[in-house]
């Protein structure tokens, strides 16, 4: 059995950060969540829930600091995501230190079976195209900070209304492929214990 690690899960109320929290805690790993208002999130029993704001690290630094691992499934429907994202990114790169960061990435940035990227792909949807630059903005950071990171996404989308399969595969993009929120927090919380990528973003599909 592997031994507990120190997981902080930031986005901890969105449906993959949740999901990471559930996946984390059910391993017996030590888990704090941070949102941006304790008071209206109904935490797990035996999870430790701190205020933090993705954007201003100092309100992070405290909880990320002396922790294995930070999860970081951020998203914020208000703000401009040309501006947030890669704020979030260069947030992280400020306060994660040592630790290990798995970022929660877009499918869109998946190169596919030919080495396209998923948005630069026939008939992809085009009209989302300036958010799917705003993710690849946010990697980008990332990529310059040095940090121990990797980015972990549906290799085509989420599946919001299918059955766990218990696991997941790596696959590369593939817009047909889904993968529900549960499958996907078991990749995300097996690279926060065993960090068996390095900076480089992984697409995960539905174990067969």
């Amino acid at each position: 059995m592997a031994a507990t690690k120190r997981i902080v899960v930031i986005g901890a109320r969105g449906r993959a950060g949740s999901a990471a929290v559930a996946e984390a805690v059910a391993r017996g790993h030590e888990v704090t969540a941070v949102v941006r208002d304790p008071a209206a999130y109904e935490a797990p029993a035996d999870v430790t829930v701190r205020a933090g704001d993705i954007t201003d690290p100092a309100t992070l630094a405290a909880t990320v600091s002396g922790q294995d691992a930070v999860i970081a499934a951020v998203y914020d429907a208000s703000s401009d995501p040309a501006v947030f994202l890669p704020a979030a990114a260069q947030g992280l790169a400020e306060v994660v230190g040592s630790a290990r960061l798995v970022w929660v990435g877009l499918a869109s940035l998946l190169p596919d079976a030919t080495g396209t990227p998923l948005m630069d792909t026939f008939e992809y949807p085009q009209e989302y195209r300036s958010f799917y630059l705003s993710h690849l903005a946010a990697l980008d950071v990332l990529r310059a900070s040095g940090l121990g990171w990797v980015a972990i996404s549906p290799s085509g989308d989420f599946d919001h209304g299918g059955a766990p399969t218990g696991g997941y595969q790596l696959a590369p993009g593939d817009a047909a492929a889904r993968i529900t929120y549960a499958d996907h927090a078991i990749a995300l919380v097996d690279e926060a214990v065993d960090a068996s990528h390095h900076q480089t973003h992984l697409g995960v599909v539905a174990q067969a």
